[in-house]
């Protein structure tokens, strides 16, 4: 299965790694890097990328709102 997860901005690629591993460890989840994702439940790895989707929206929001 193709990887269909392509970061738009090359740039930003470090931060949503940080922004990813910060949040893994909000949810609980150490060493997230180098845990096996295919080990884990979907819903502990969609619980991840949630959390991110709405840190992101919330942000471009803030941006648009001019905050």
């Amino acid at each position: 299965m193709a990887n269909s997860n392509k970061i738009l901005v090359p740039e930003a690629k470090q931060a949503l790694e940080q922004m990813k591993l910060e949040i893994a460890n909000e949810l609980g989840i150490s060493n997230y890097n180098s845990i096996d994702k295919g080990e884990l439940p979907s819903r502990v790895n969609g619980y991840v990328g949630g959390y991110m989707v709405k840190k992101l929206v919330e942000t471009a929001q803030n941006q648009i709102a001019g905050k």
